[in-house]
């Protein structure tokens, strides 16, 4: 539970003192000022409800609606801005909508803009803000030539109700906008990783497989104009080829197995993790005990982030040994991977460990690094366990 002690210093105000200070006078302007804005935000919240409602039963009444909680939205926007200036209360700003391109159509926005939470919200803030702003404004004005010298205490009581009025009505507090941003976030997170991958991809066919096919083709050509002239050099220049098409398969299956190993969807994670192990520099134990098998979404992304840790191990690690555990926990995968190298490694220190955490935040899960100087690395990573459907665990 925040307590006032929690909060930032910026959003606590000053100590009150019988002499007026800046604070003070600000907080003397925002309670002026309440009746004014009071009065346009009222006049605009009833003017928008009634109209709105009485054209509800047209074509117009509830995209009207939608675009009157939009602005109700701007209002608490400005709202915000102005109780951030004068009372120093630092309040996010609520996720914003999507529009009709991103809902999927224009009814799917519709309906979404009519159950806008922090619209209704803000329309609640503006109807009660007159009748305080009456209040306020009385007692601000009247209080400079009466409560003189009690004036501060008074002002900063009606300013903290004020404060609790910006952060009950029109802060971010719902656990669902909350969610929301997160999830933004972490759609962007995925969409660039799948970029990235593409990019990867790409690259590793153009200038492995790719350009070791086109030299092939040309070797072959060659080989064909030369089998009537020189069949013992043409003969030469095919099994050069041979070897070639070898070493382009090796490249595309390795590619492949980038991408998603055969082993993977064949057997699972702990063939496929006593595949990866055997590839590293140093002994890797791997321990993987599970029920059942998951998701494939899953069970790829925990093959992954081994094969990246275990990357990391072989490159930096300078270690003697390693290990890999994998076991299911309640409704979550965890993976441990860890090493007797020589510590040191950094959320941002070049290797991976950012990109990793990142990835796995995209999915609901948690990466936790603990690698102290000359003491190894131990790295914990924790997925949503999500079960095959039938179709997915009959191929397994």
């Amino acid at each position: 539970m925040t307590t006032s002690r929690d909060l930032p210093y910026e959003d606590q105000p000053p100590p009150v003192r019988a002499v007026f200070g800046a604070a003070t006078w600000k907080e003397i302007a925002h309670l002026s000022a309440n009746l004014p804005a009071g009065v346009a935000g009222f006049v605009f919240a009833v003017v928008m409800v009634s109209t709105a409602g009485g054209l509800s039963v047209t074509a117009v009444g509830l995209p009207l609606l939608a675009c009157g909680l939009f602005l109700s939205r701007q209002w608490g926007r400005l709202e915000r801005a102005r109780a951030r200036a004068l009372l120093g209360v630092r309040v996010e700003e609520p996720t914003a909508l999507p529009g009709p391109r991103r809902a999927g159509g224009f009814f799917p926005w519709l309906w979404t803009s009519i159950k806008d939470p922090v619209g209704w919200r803000a329309v609640l803030y503006a109807l009660i803000r007159l009748p305080w702003g009456v209040l306020t404004f009385t007692v601000a004005l009247t209080g400079l030539f009466v409560l003189w010298p009690v004036l501060p205490y008074v002002v900063r009581g009606l300013a903290n109700v004020d404060r609790a009025m910006v952060r009950g009505l029109l802060s971010p507090s719902d656990e669902l906008e909350r969610r929301i941003a997160e999830l933004e976030s972490d759609r962007g997170t995925v969409v660039d990783t799948a970029a990235a991958d593409l990019r990867r991809i790409e690259r590793d066919l153009h200038d492995g497989a790719q350009a070791r096919l086109v030299a092939l083709a040309m070797g072959l050509g060659l080989a064909k104009e030369k089998l009537l002239e020189d069949p013992e050099g043409a003969a030469a220049m095919v099994d050069e080829a041979h070897g070639e098409v070898k070493l382009a398969l090796q490249e595309l299956r390795d590619l492949a197995r980038g991408i998603h190993p055969a082993v993977l969807t064949d057997r699972g994670l702990d063939a496929a993790l006593s595949s990866v192990a055997s590839r590293c520099v140093v002994p890797v134990t791997v321990s993987v005990d599970l029920p059942a098998r998951p998701a494939e979404a899953i069970e790829g992304i925990a093959y992954f982030v081994v094969s990246e840790l275990l990357q990391n191990v072989s490159k930096h690690a300078r270690a003697r040994s390693a290990g890999v555990e994998v076991w299911r926990s309640g409704a979550r995968l965890l993976i441990r991977v860890s090493d007797d190298g020589r510590g040191g490694a950094r959320m941002s220190g070049g290797s991976g460990m950012a990109g990793l955490a990142e990835r796995l935040g995209a999915v609901d899960g948690v990466f936790v690094l603990d690698s102290p100087e000359g003491a190894g690395t131990v790295v914990t990573a924790e997925l949503p366990w999500r079960a095959r459907v039938p179709a997915e665990a009959g191929r397994g």
